[in-house]
């Protein structure tokens, strides 16, 4: 922040009773983002030694101008260990500032008043912001000494540590490796505890993709109903439907077909069936949610792309876990020669079970991820559903059938097929981010900084 642009707007540090005082207060530019906390290249740098509860980068305080309009500014919490509070209430994303608002970086932590100024005594009571050349900071001076909690991190930190991103999954990690060692020898429970992680590890990814929170519960219910779902007679009536009535029969081993019959069938067999079976979950849960009080039907329902991203990539997870553990697995075990003895079968059935779960990203949860845009894009444009959810459907359907023909023509040609579903499923999340009602909420969205 150079002064540069007139300020009309400041933060004013409250000076906190029993601690030195710093700056008084700190102007605000229509054009710059002014970051607090400890990091020496925040704008406002808190000590760390009088503050060891602020995080590096705590707060960002955001302008927002319109042309010909008065500039306005946001407060946004960075995801700090011990949050932001604003008026004395806990700040949940950015919101809006007013006039005399106060920002409490933690609980205790120093305290600044949002204040409009008057341009005629700007330079009477603003402290200008300098920064040296190349946004090269200069580190505050502080004491030398150590903090009892920086010699203990976690006294002051422990009770946030399930709210970071790095620890749940290492818990999660630690007590897969833990069930598998004990599940060795058990060829059944041991294939399912990895098949659990991959599938998991796969859709966190999706999810980190997202930033959009929704409760655990929920993605679990979508995978559990589409289990249920090809576990009940729905699957061989689809079966019926679109592999004997509809021209998708699958092609029987030897059966000489040319490419473009295979892709048709593959189209109406396995991309209109398969992708119509993981969106029934999708569509039930929107219909719930229509029917649920606040908060809950934000929770549960589906009332925006991101939301069906999560919940069609959840849903793709369970047919994964079914297809692969149910069908696949079993098949090559099965297949293998009883002269090679049980113990070369399992090995054959696990190597087939790690490929086919991590071809899970580019592949069922690709397709389905992808159509969850559509429904949920289908919520924020009511008028023109029938058009968006036409196209999201066949789109879907024809990646997942390129994806299957391609599997009987090569392998390269496959891998190229699963890197342009993936490449349509990170589209559809970055749109769906940029159009996402709730962005200044989403965690990816304030992470980005």
């Amino acid at each position: 922040m150079t002064g540069e642009s007139s300020a009309i707007a400041s933060l004013r540090h409250v000076p906190t009773p029993g601690k030195p005082a710093s700056k008084h207060s700190y102007p605000l530019y229509a054009d710059h983002i002014v970051a607090i906390g400890r990091d020496p290249r925040c704008h406002i740098v808190v000590d760390p030694v009088l503050h060891a509860s602020v995080s590096r980068r705590h707060v960002e305080v955001r302008p927002v101008a319109e042309p010909g309009t008065v500039p306005r500014w946001w407060v946004c919490d960075l995801d700090s260990s011990n949050g932001t509070y604003l008026n004395g209430k806990r700040l949940r994303g950015c919101q809006m500032l007013q006039s005399r608002d106060r920002i409490t970086l933690g609980q205790s932590g120093p305290e600044y008043i949002f204040e409009y100024c008057a341009q005629e005594h700007q330079s009477q009571t603003l402290e200008v912001l300098t920064l040296p050349p190349q946004e090269t900071p200069v580190a505050p001076i502080v004491e030398e000494r150590v903090t009892f909690t920086q010699l203990f991190p976690i006294l002051s930190t422990g009770r946030d540590l399930t709210q970071k991103a790095y620890l749940a999954p290492s818990m999660i990690t630690i007590g897969f490796v833990v069930a598998m060692f004990l599940a060795v020898g058990q060829a059944i429970v041991f294939n399912l505890l990895i098949a659990g992680y991959l599938a998991l590890a796969a859709y966190y990814f999706v999810y980190q993709l997202c930033g959009k929170h929704k409760p655990w519960w929920v993605p679990v219910a979508a995978a559990l109903g589409t289990i249920a779902l090809l576990r009940s007679p729905v699957l061989p009536l689809s079966i019926w439907l679109f592999r004997q009535v509809l021209p998708g029969h699958v092609p029987e081993d030897g059966e000489s077909i040319s490419f473009l019959v295979l892709l048709i069938r593959m189209f109406f067999g396995a991309g209109l069936m398969e992708e119509l079976l993981k969106a029934l979950p999708l569509l039930a849960l929107f219909a719930i949610g229509r029917f649920l009080p606040a908060p809950w039907n934000s929770r549960v329902g589906i009332w925006e792309p991101l939301d069906g991203i999560l919940l069609g990539a959840a849903s793709a997870v369970g047919f994964t876990l079914l297809e692969t553990l149910g069908q696949y697995v079993p098949e090559i075990i099965q297949n293998t020669t009883l002269q090679v003895g049980e113990g070369l079968n399992q090995l054959r059935g696990l190597q087939l079970l790690i490929p086919r779960l991590l071809g899970s990203i580019s592949g069922h949860m690709a397709y389905s991820g992808y159509l969850g845009y559509f429904i949920g894009l289908s919520v924020l444009k009511p008028k023109q559903s029938a058009v968006i959810l036409t196209i999201g459907y066949l789109t879907a359907a024809g990646l997942h059938a390129l994806w299957n023909a391609m599997g009987w023509v090569s392998p390269v040609v496959l891998a190229l097929v699963g890197i342009l579903s993936y490449a349509f499923l990170a589209a559809a999340i970055l749109k769906a981010r940029s159009l996402s009602p709730t962005r200044s909420q989403n965690f990816a969205t304030r992470l980005k900084g």
